[in-house]
């Protein structure tokens, strides 16, 4: 299955990368190809290529990395589920796991073309194939720092599980893509309607 940006924000992106439609569960980063070509496709590789990397680390090495990405996505999203619903609840524990998992990163910064201008990008440098698990960790972060817990939702779909970030201007968004959970809630409201 093709990764799903439907999140409007990476952190909610990266939630996404595990989803159940149907109650048949789904991993997109199953191993470290799937993993780099998730990174890659999510534009968090900073300009290294998917090929490269898989070329300079071991398979073992990624599918290593993959792992702890995916562990790091069940914290994640427990935490982020804990904080929606409660806002402030941050334990100490979980801002302590989060700074130690962001320090891990290597960033550097990187003046590049934009437009007739220059723009100052913030890379991350992959010394490793566990330098990939921190291009996750900090849109995460992002999200727990910057986002409102209230736009943070779930799919309103039947058995989706998909999260998205509401940007809408009226904050009434209640699905992860109108064309598939929304189009699907409209025909049940239809044939219910014809129903009675």
């Amino acid at each position: 299955m093709d990764p799903l940006f439907l999140g409007s924000h990476p952190g909610m992106d990266f939630l996404n990368t595990t989803l159940s439609p149907g109650g048949t569960p789904i991993e997109l980063i199953g191993d470290g190809d799937a993993f780099v070509a998730w990174l890659e496709a999510a534009g968090l590789l900073g300009g290294v290529g998917a090929a490269a990397l898989r070329k300079r680390f071991p398979r073992a090495a990624l599918d290593a990395a993959a792992a702890q990405a995916r562990e790091f996505r069940q914290w994640a999203a427990e935490w982020i589920e804990r904080w929606r619903t409660s806002p402030g609840s941050h334990s100490p524990a979980d801002v302590r796991r989060l700074n130690a998992l962001l320090a891990r990163a290597k960033l550097y910064r990187e003046a590049l073309p934009a437009g007739g201008a220059l723009e100052l990008a913030e890379r991350c440098r992959v010394d490793s194939a566990d330098d990939l698990v921190s291009l996750v960790v900090a849109p995460v972060a992002l999200l727990l720092t910057q986002a409102r817990p209230e736009l943070v939702k779930r799919c309103a779909g039947h058995a989706c599980t998909l999260w998205f970030l509401d940007r809408t201007k009226a904050h009434g968004r209640r699905f992860c893509s109108a064309a598939a959970c929304g189009n699907r809630a409209k025909v049940a409201a239809f044939r219910e309607r014809q129903r009675g």
